[in-house]
């Protein structure tokens, strides 16, 4: 183990020391706020301590085996424990790397996901459709709740654009890869010749923002419209200025819904993709300078990448960042999403440990 690796290690020794102090204190539960931090922050510490106690008692181990190794009566036995010892420790470090790489502060957030068709027209919206059963379907998996904040439908089916919150702890982790272009090849069910078309859709995957926390949204930055919803919704649509349109005049970011049942409830739901967008921009900000100093495979935040193709004639779902190509599609599709999304994170994980030894 590297000495720098093995100093921070022994610092977060001690740290874990002091803090249970702190929280044995008689008083420590006078302050609740600190209380807490102290809590948590013990609760992340804790798990790396374990881990490198785990490498330690190899390490000694090793050198209580090499001090019997000159009795003859102990030496086979010496060898054994040895052998097991020293086969531990490469396991033991690289998961001790991996607890000390740098956490997403993002990662356990909820998550604001946009859909919006692109090239194909009809079958655009008809795949668009699609990815947000797919999403949809993941999420009841992990028993995540879906609220569609907006939608707009095509008239075929599917949608031109659909907005949705997925509530959950650790959604973004393991959605935040997804955000860029999905192209799909298939046939169209209005094709009569057979013919394979290609269309896309783009995906943008965002942490929902804390309003108070992370993103300062002065009333005065903000101009806020009320018009008449349009389209199918019930009796409601079309009688009152019950859509809103929020748009943030620093950086022209807008966001607009019609779907709630009251102007009210519009504005609640644009106002947290609002917030969703803007904390996105700051965020793919840090990832173009993170980007600048190193090549990432993923995360990138580029929408305009193309980074997975759907190909049905095929039953093949290729991920063009790490050239992963799941023959699976039909599973894939109704939200069976684990392989990739483990694919993209161990990929990811690999990425910061290069970098961690780089840093070395």
């Amino acid at each position: 183990m590297k000495p720098s690796i093995r100093q921070k290690l022994d610092l977060l020794v001690d740290r874990l020391d002091e803090i249970d102090r702190m929280l044995s204190s008689p008083d420590a539960a006078g302050d609740m706020a600190q209380f807490t931090r102290l809590s948590r922050e013990r609760a992340e510490v804790e798990p790396v301590v374990v881990q490198y106690t785990a490498f330690r008692q190899a390490e000694n181990d090793i050198v209580e085996a090499e001090a019997m190794l000159a009795d003859p009566d102990m030496r086979e036995f010496a060898e054994e424990e040895m052998a097991v010892a020293r086969g531990k420790l490469p396991a033991l470090e690289v998961e001790l790397q991996k607890l000390l790489l740098p956490r997403d502060p993002n990662d356990e957030r909820n998550v604001i996901l946009e859909i919006r068709a692109g090239t194909g027209g009809d079958e655009s919206a008809l795949f668009a459709g699609d990815l947000f059963r797919m999403y949809s379907r993941y999420a009841e998996r992990q028993r995540w709740p879906v609220e569609v904040l907006s939608a707009s439908e095509s008239d075929l089916g599917g949608y031109k654009e659909v907005i949705c919150r997925i509530a959950g702890n650790g959604a973004y982790s393991r959605l935040k890869f997804e955000s860029g272009g999905h192209r799909v090849q298939r046939v169209p069910e209005t094709e009569t010749q057979g013919r394979i078309h290609t269309s896309a859709c783009t995906v943008a995957v965002m942490p929902e923002a804390d309003e108070v926390e992370d993103v300062d949204l002065n009333p005065a930055d903000l101009r806020i419209d009320t018009f008449r919803a349009s389209g199918a919704g019930g009796q409601h649509i079309n009688k009152t200025d019950s859509a809103v349109r929020i748009t943030h005049l620093p950086t022209g970011i807008v966001a607009e819904c019609q779907d709630g049942r009251s102007q009210h409830a519009n504005k609640a739901s644009a106002m947290r993709v609002l917030a969703a967008r803007i904390k996105d921009v700051q965020v793919r900000a840090q990832q173009s300078h993170i980007a600048s100093t190193r090549k990432s495979l993923i995360g990138s935040g580029d929408r305009s990448e193309r980074i997975r193709t759907y190909n049905f004639p095929q039953c093949r779902v290729t991920d063009h960042r790490i050239n992963l190509t799941l023959y699976k599609i039909a599973a894939i599709m109704e939200g069976d999403m684990d392989e990739v999304l483990d694919a993209l994170a161990a990929e990811h994980q690999a990425d910061l440990l290069a970098e961690l030894a780089e840093q070395q």
